[in-house]
């Protein structure tokens, strides 16, 4: 007859029941995530120049792609902007009523000048 196998780890460990009932607190950082970061940024700045010369490299070849490569990366240093859009109460047009006055229009104005003021050499 076979003997059950036995299960992998902890044998005291009962469903429902945490061996850390208070968890890791919500914002708290992960260990583990914060060092891969670390190590990132300090191999991102331990090749700053090399990154450079790269990028010089595929410009030389194919200058869309190293365009395309820099906007990727810019990704990871500048954060991106969220479109708003800005309305009044129950989505109305905030500048429904808003109209710009310039004067009177080039069309209709008119310019006097005196005889003095002519050249009659441009004319």
């Amino acid at each position: 007859m076979k003997e059950p196998k036995k299960k992998a780890g902890n044998p005291n460990w009962q469903k429902g029941v945490s061996a850390n009932p208070a968890g890791r607190p919500p914002g708290s950082p992960n260990r583990a995530t914060n060092q891969v970061r670390e190590a990132y940024q300090l191999l991102t700045e331990a090749n700053l120049e090399n990154m450079t010369n790269w990028l010089q490299a595929i410009a030389a070849e194919n200058p869309k792609e190293a365009f395309e490569l820099m906007l990727k990366m810019s990704e990871y240093v500048l954060p991106k902007l969220a479109r708003t859009e800005v309305t009044g109460l129950g989505g109305e047009d905030l500048f429904k009523n808003v109209s710009f006055d310039f004067g009177t229009p080039v069309k209709d104005r008119t310019i006097e000048l005196d005889a003095e003021d002519i050249d009659h050499e441009d004319i």
